[in-house]
């Protein structure tokens, strides 16, 4: 499907980092998917009927290209486990699907200038005993490299916030970043559900960057760091019991550090 292939080094050893060729593959990243949003996180799925147990499936799987990233480990002979996985949904294949994932969150209706150049990235997530920050690195590095490969210049998706603390996070955030990393007024969106608020209790901006935001999630720490925006308020996802931040990266905005280690020269 895809030529980007790769064993790179990282912290706790080397990673590879491929896309998806078979069904075999698919359902494997679809298994890591229940592991951590169902078992971890308590998302309650609703699988398409006849899906086997213990897999993470919806109806977008069958559209998207799928990320894997392995672990390679001393002694291993074939492929290693899987500890890390994306879903991506590029143009043609959002309009054979008939939308995006992220169409049933949020009216999308502002970013229409910009989907014909733009991929939904979903379903993120990394096996809890490799969350040092190395397989996101390699995720996102051949994210890139697809971006190019497909003359695209923009990805669009959303940033989870568990709930388990009643939203108190969720809302701090966005409080902070609505006053430093805010899309500009043409691309935002508005939420189908959202997610209660109390905005009579407002923060003032927080320092340029992510100062502040010790306590945020790794992965929403990362799309900031590269250069993403939010695109408006977060919407609540009652099945997956989180807050889902709208985030869009486009290429040209990638921070100038990451635009080297992910595009090189």
């Amino acid at each position: 499907m895809h030529d980007a292939s790769a064993v790179i080094a990282a912290g706790t050893g080397q990673l590879d980092v491929r896309w998806a060729d078979s069904e075999a593959d698919v359902r494997e990243a679809q298994h890591l998917r229940y592991q951590v949003f169902a078992r971890e996180m308590g998302a309650r799925l609703t699988p398409p009927k006849g899906t086997e147990f213990g897999l993470d499936v919806d109806r977008f799987d069958a559209f998207c290209d799928h990320l894997l990233v392995r672990a390679v480990l001393p002694g291993d002979d074939g492929d290693g486990p899987l500890v890390g996985t994306y879903r991506v949904l590029g143009p043609q294949a959002a309009r054979r699907a008939g939308g995006l994932y992220s169409d049933s969150e949020f009216d999308l209706a502002p970013l229409a200038l910009l989907r014909p150049q733009a991929v939904e990235l979903g379903r993120s997530c990394v096996h809890p005993a490799w969350r040092s920050g190395g397989v996101i690195m390699a995720l996102w590095s051949a994210l890139c490299q697809y971006m190019l490969a497909h003359r695209l210049d923009t990805m669009i998706g959303c940033a989870s916030i568990g709930l388990d603390d009643g939203g108190r996070m969720a809302g701090r955030l966005w409080r902070h970043l609505r006053h430093t990393h805010l899309a500009a007024p043409q691309w935002q969106v508005s939420p189908r559900t959202p997610l209660p608020l109390d905005d009579a209790i407002d923060l003032p901006p927080a320092v340029p960057g992510v100062k502040g935001m010790a306590d945020a999630p790794p992965l929403i720490k990362g799309y900031l760091r590269c250069g993403a925006r939010l695109l408006g308020p977060p919407a609540l996802d009652a099945a997956f019991n989180t807050a889902d931040l709208p985030v869009m990266l486009r290429i040209d905005e990638l921070a100038p550090r990451y635009r080297k280690h992910f595009l090189g020269n």
